[in-house]
């Protein structure tokens, strides 16, 4: 694993614990000798843990559309920043430069960019790690939610499992490095129901 890309907010949250935690983050990022790829902002989460990785002397790799460049106030002080025309390249770019995905706290942007990925994952058109950092909590509801969707018959625990879940970050780095794919199938219960 060379890169880990890191979805976050773009404000800090109304906890500090959110700002500690995109620091404690990024500094785990640069101790297991992984680079960062992320929105490529300089404001709130995002702003945070490009800046404590570029502190610990680390490789920060930013990809911002050119529509969020001054809303987001692109992050100059990158070991690359990427400008693209639009949300869907901004994604394609960061999974592409990625072996891992990692949401912290955000907001729907976050929570969408997570769920892409997860997605992806459970389709199989990537096999790599999925992971969220619960930070506080701060993903208890999203994890019951998805719990519920496995009780209630719209998910198989398979799926649930692909997603990488802990409230520390050099623990969840070495999850996310451990991490196999499962070989499951989504649709063999449904063509074997036919």
């Amino acid at each position: 694993m060379k890169a880990v890309c890191v979805y976050c907010g773009s404000s800090f949250g109304v906890n500090p614990v959110y700002a500690a935690a995109a620091k404690a983050f990024g500094r785990a990022l640069v101790a297991a000798n992984l680079g960062l790829v992320y929105g490529g902002g300089k404001v709130g989460l995002m702003g945070v843990i490009a800046d404590t990785v570029m502190a610990e002397g680390g490789r920060a790799i930013g990809v911002i559309p050119e529509l969020l460049l001054n809303k987001e106030v692109g992050h100059e002080g990158l070991s690359e920043l990427h400008v693209v025309p639009d949300m869907h390249q901004r994604k394609k770019m960061m999974a592409d430069l990625s072996d891992a995905f990692v949401a912290l706290p955000g907001g729907v942007g976050t929570l969408e960019e997570l769920f892409e990925v997860y997605t992806w994952a459970q389709l199989g058109y990537h096999h790599k790690p999925v992971g969220v950092l619960n930070i506080d909590g701060f993903y208890d509801p999203l994890i019951a939610l998805l719990n519920h969707t496995v009780s209630e018959g719209f998910m198989r625990q398979t799926y649930l499992d692909l997603l990488q879940i802990d409230t520390d970050p050099a623990a969840l780095i070495a999850k996310i490095g451990r991490y196999h794919a499962p070989a499951a199938d989504k649709w063999a219960d449904m063509r074997e129901n036919v």
